[in-house]
């Protein structure tokens, strides 16, 4: 009975815990070893990891009346929240793409912010256009959006040059088909390497990718409604055959997976390597290393409009949701809080290579002076997603991009492929739950 007496006053004297409890859960990687606590990066200080522990250390110094547990989950992070939301115990802030947020919008999962973000002073007019349209769910928006990203032409300047493709330092970039075509066969003819490096294996989602943006130049509505997406159509048959004639001339690496694909461009492999926004300081640094492949011989461009007649791009995104879950009024305004300075925060995640999704930075002198950020930020105005009801992004992604390659590599005529596409896609769209 003592023992029981002793813990009990021990357990009384004990200071009580009175700040708030707010759990977190982002992905972009595990980096503590690289971070130490309040202190800056040992190395790769523009990486999306770093960049996101350092933010999170500074807001806990800067808020010490708010507890955050932070969760750190494998990427994309979805496995995982099923399974909390399954268990009833959700976190309160998530990071999620902005094509996977109507998964959750359409269940009541998520709840929407905009008047809690204009508690805070935050409005919908202070974001981008492609970052609002990415966010928005039937006029609400349903997330703090962080950064839009979309696949861009990182270029090998150095192999330009000596295939006869610059001019006045910067890239000559096709206007059609049929100059890309030329473009590339000149480019191998000279260089004895292909034009294009491309992730050709396990990575689906690039050819879809590739697809919705140049459906999106050619001003094709491919999604008639949020249930039902037109794919056999003249536009989607241009595009895939052109990427085709690429495969069959050789014109671009076939057997790379992601990680050798991007190492590939990294060693001076092709000319143009078509991968997201994310690759930007990586490469970058590889062009300010002497010695390396890419030393001095580094750019990168939006796609060019091969087909006309809208400059336009695709683009996903990553923003902050708040689960319908049950807490305290302290709760939610430590929510707003840590929004809020993510929001206050959005050109230190810039330096990723992601676009801002501020209209304030996209505009600042800050971030327009970060390499080649000239270059991309238009894309924060003409980028565009898909249709904020269409569910199910991911999956629609990999049956895309699954029919796509069967065409490109020749295991399936162009048009069969593209309506099992379709078939396949709106199939999975009308079993929706």
């Amino acid at each position: 009975m003592s023992l029981l007496i002793m813990a009990l006053a021990i357990s009384a004297c004990s200071p009580k815990d009175e700040r708030t409890h707010v759990t977190v859960q982002r992905i972009f990687g595990e980096c503590r070893a690289n971070v130490p606590r309040d202190q800056a990066p040992l190395r790769n200080p523009d990486g999306e990891c770093e960049i996101l522990t350092g933010l999170i250390d500074q807001f806990e110094r800067e808020n010490p009346d708010i507890d955050l547990t932070v969760n750190i989950v494998a990427w994309p992070g979805y496995d995982q929240l099923s399974a909390q939301y399954a268990a009833g115990n959700p976190p309160d802030v998530v990071s999620i793409h902005m094509s996977s947020m109507p998964d959750y919008q359409s269940r009541g999962l998520i709840v929407p912010l905009t008047a809690e973000l204009a508690q805070v002073g935050v409005t919908a007019k202070a974001f981008t256009p492609a970052a609002r349209q990415g966010v928005t769910i039937k006029n609400e928006l349903y997330g703090l959006p962080f950064d839009n990203w979309t696949p861009l032409w990182h270029i090998n300047t150095g192999l330009f040059a000596k295939a006869g493709l610059m001019r006045d330092g910067e890239p000559i970039l096709p206007r059609t088909p049929e100059d890309l075509l030329a473009q590339a066969r000149q480019f191998k003819a000279a260089t004895g390497k292909p034009y294009f490096v491309q992730s050709m294996i396990n990575e689906r989602a690039a050819y879809t990718r590739n697809l919705y943006t140049y459906l999106m130049n050619q001003k094709a509505a491919f999604f008639e409604d949020p249930k039902h997406i037109r794919l056999n159509t003249p536009e989607a048959r241009r595009i895939v055959a052109l990427f085709k004639q690429i495969y069959d001339e050789s014109l671009t690496t076939k057997d790379q997976d992601y990680s050798s694909a991007t190492q590939g461009f990294m060693n001076g492999q092709g000319g143009v390597y078509l991968v997201g926004t994310w690759m930007i300081g990586a490469y970058e640094a590889e062009a300010n290393t002497p010695g390396q492949p890419l030393y001095k011989s580094y750019t990168v461009k939006p796609y060019p409009m091969l087909f006309g007649p809208e400059q336009a791009a695709y683009v996903d995104g990553h923003a902050w949701v708040v689960s319908n879950r049950e807490r305290t009024p302290t709760q939610n305004e430590a929510v707003r809080r840590f929004l809020k300075f993510l929001y206050d925060h959005n050109y230190d995640w810039s330096r990723t290579g992601h676009l801002p999704t501020v209209q304030a930075v996209a505009q600042s002198p800050q971030y327009l002076s970060l390499p080649h950020r000239r270059d991309i930020v238009a894309l924060s105005e003409i980028g565009r997603t898909l249709p904020s009801e269409v569910q199910r992004q991911f999956a629609i992604q990999d049956i895309i991009g699954d029919e796509l390659f069967s065409a490109i590599a020749g295991h399936k005529p162009i048009e069969q492929a593209l309506t099992d596409a379709e078939t396949r896609t709106n199939d999975l769209l009308f079993h929706l739950l």
